[in-house]
């Protein structure tokens, strides 16, 4: 059974009324998604593809923080475009990429908050312990920063709160666009291996859109891979990641996938145009 559903749906991000083509011409808005329909179950998800697939704007609608212009998104069953907020935020929460908090409230205030007036009214079990909370602050590496004001606290310390944030609060789902991109790699690795364990343990369903393959294929218990053209494979990383696949995806050949991050983008743009010429 799928815990995302969409049917029929599309869906292009709004343009201003005096925003031009390059010819001059009113900007007509492209759909990112146009009459899709399809569906993926529960579990602990990586969502790959070339930047510019829909990754974001998939999770986005998925979890919806954004309504489509047709058709209907179901999570959990349910038409998520519907719902009143709280119940909306129950069914679904949501890391944005570089989401930051302007609150200058303390981490252990917020994090305390969450706990208490979420879906677990603070009270639920760890994977290890049985207490979430201390759990969730140790794994995350936040007890040096439990006193600090939530602008006062470095990017990778952000985003690990945000991970806190996240399973604290207890929605039934959770969507991380790229959520671990100001960590260091030890911290990459102890968090994905916590949250597939989390995940497993309590059965809260994980979306987390990741650009390092490796680390998808490490941890994910399912992948969904996202073509430009909006085609899409899902399945174990076994199953999807094979690098037939990914070359058809990212138009690289799949030894240089795990090192596009650290290319320039127009380098990256002149290796997909020498790869496309070859075939």
């Amino acid at each position: 059974m799928n815990f995302i559903d969409f049917n029929d749906v599309t869906y292009a991000y709004p343009v201003e009324d005096d925003e031009l083509d390059q010819n001059g011409n009113p900007l007509v808005a492209k759909p990112v998604f146009e009459h899709f329909t399809g569906g993926i179950p529960a579990s602990f998800t990586s969502i790959i593809g070339p930047n510019g697939c829909g990754k974001s704007t998939f999770m986005l609608l998925a979890s919806g923080r954004i309504l489509p212009s047709t058709g209907k998104v179901l999570l959990g069953g349910q038409d998520i475009a519907s719902l009143p907020e709280e119940q909306k935020n129950l069914l679904a929460s949501v890391i944005y990429q570089n989401m930051e908090f302007e609150s200058e409230d303390k981490v252990e205030q917020l994090l305390s908050y969450v706990y208490s007036n979420g879906n677990l009214k603070g009270k639920a079990k760890g994977v290890k312990c049985d207490d979430l909370f201390s759990e969730v602050v140790d794994v995350f590496e936040l007890s040096q920063v439990m006193n600090h004001g939530l602008t006062k606290i470095s990017k990778g310390e952000n985003q690990r709160v945000l991970l806190a944030f996240s399973l604290l609060y207890g929605s039934a789902s959770v969507f991380m666009d790229e959520p671990l991109f100001a960590m260091e790699d030890r911290q990459k690795h102890s968090a994905l291996e916590y949250l597939r364990s989390y995940s497993l343990k309590t059965k809260t369903a994980m979306y987390i859109s990741m650009h390092e393959l490796e680390l998808s294929r490490k941890y994910a218990e399912n992948v969904l891979l996202i073509h430009p053209n909006k085609d899409m494979a899902f399945g174990t990383p076994e199953e999807v990641m094979t690098n037939e696949e990914l070359e058809k995806a990212y138009g690289i050949p799949a030894s240089m996938l795990k090192h596009n991050e650290n290319m320039t983008r127009d380098t990256f743009a002149d290796q997909c145009t020498k790869f496309a010429q070859k075939d």
